[in-house]
């Protein structure tokens, strides 16, 4: 996930994240490396935190994580290795 220390959106799709079980992911700062959020940028092509990846796929941001959840789709992601 890549996030800031002070985005309200960050720690709500962290929250979310920690209910489904998942403790080990990776919190990307890029509000501490200019080189990080162009990264993200390339990566995503959008410039707003979070940003968030479930294994190598993209997902969007905290709505998105939301969504995929009342869709019944983000546990269906997470439980691939």
């Amino acid at each position: 996930m890549y996030a800031t220390n002070v985005c309200p959106y960050c720690v709500r799709a962290e929250q979310l994240l920690k209910r489904k079980g998942v403790t080990d992911f990776e919190k990307i700062r890029v509000d501490q490396d200019p080189l990080l959020r162009d990264e993200m940028i390339r990566l995503t092509g959008r410039r707003t935190v979070p940003q968030i990846f479930i294994g190598d796929q993209h997902v969007g941001g905290c709505d998105d994580l939301f969504d995929l959840d009342h869709a019944g789709k983000l546990d269906s992601l997470l439980a691939v290795p």
